[in-house]
């Protein structure tokens, strides 16, 4: 091989496409841009983002305005202030204190039917939360979904309770449940079902003997009875006959020997 031998890769290097050249060359003409439009103009480059003329996607979304939280809760809400005014007004029931001075009061009991039915709820459907706004004069008993930590402070300072419902988070066991697993805890070292199985294992084995004692013995006996005892007393009395026929023929030896001596 020597120098001018040499060449490039095939297909590594081509030649430049000369357009605008004539028709003949088969770029000429439009130079391979068609025929017209923004496209064949120069400059005519459009930008990847380009939507043709619609809004363009960074402008048809939201900004800077948040967000749609999907897990909120919407509660019916209702300020301590506005139910202290209500009792005291005795828009509410009051009840009696047990145990307590004559005519003393005990604390209104407060829940969302309660609230409902005076007005200051419109609805049963949401859950129930008490806010802090406003002064408690009287002791009430506020039964609610949620409550702020002000709304706590103020009812507890006037005497009253805020009680919480819980909401569980997971299946419940039914009611008495628990009873019944101390009755079977405290029923389970007895272990009465394994004492209740032994008796009926010697039952087994009593009705196993008697169904051998009634099929199985009487069978070999009558079997030793009908076949085995006859089979000896017949031959017992072959043996006494071939005695007999014995005796019969000595007998007639002896008489006939001592005829001649005679």
């Amino acid at each position: 091989m020597k120098l001018h031998d040499l060449r490039p890769a095939a297909g590594s290097r081509r030649p430049r496409v000369r357009v605008g050249r004539g028709i003949a060359a088969g770029k000429g003409k439009t130079a391979g841009k068609g025929t017209k439009g923004q496209k064949a103009r120069a400059g005519g480059s459009i930008p990847a983002w380009f939507e043709g003329g619609q809004t363009p996607l960074h402008q048809r979304i939201p900004k800077l305005r948040g967000f749609r939280n999907p897990f909120r809760i919407e509660y019916e809400v209702v300020n301590v202030g506005r139910i202290s005014a209500y009792a005291e007004a005795d828009r509410f029931l009051p009840g009696e204190l047990e145990g307590g001075k004559k005519g003393a009061r005990a604390p209104i009991t407060v829940n969302q039917e309660i609230l409902h039915a005076a007005g200051l709820v419109t609805s049963l459907k949401k859950p129930l939360k008490i806010l802090g706004n406003g002064d408690v004069t009287v002791p009430l008993f506020i039964v609610a979904d949620a409550f702020t930590r002000s709304a706590v402070q103020k009812i507890e300072a006037a005497g009253g309770t805020a009680q919480a419902l819980e909401v569980p988070t997971g299946p419940l066991a039914a009611l008495g449940m628990d009873f019944v697993e101390v009755v079977e805890v405290a029923k389970a070292p007895k272990a009465p079902a394994k004492k209740a199985r032994a008796p009926r294992a010697t039952e087994a084995v009593v009705e196993a003997t008697e169904a051998l004692a009634v099929v199985e013995v009487p069978e070999a006996t009558e079997a030793l009875a009908v076949v085995e005892v006859p089979e000896a007393t017949e031959v017992e009395a072959v043996i006494d006959a071939e005695a007999a026929v014995e005796a019969a023929e000595a007998t007639a030896d002896s008489a006939g020997t001592s005829d001649p001596d005679a």
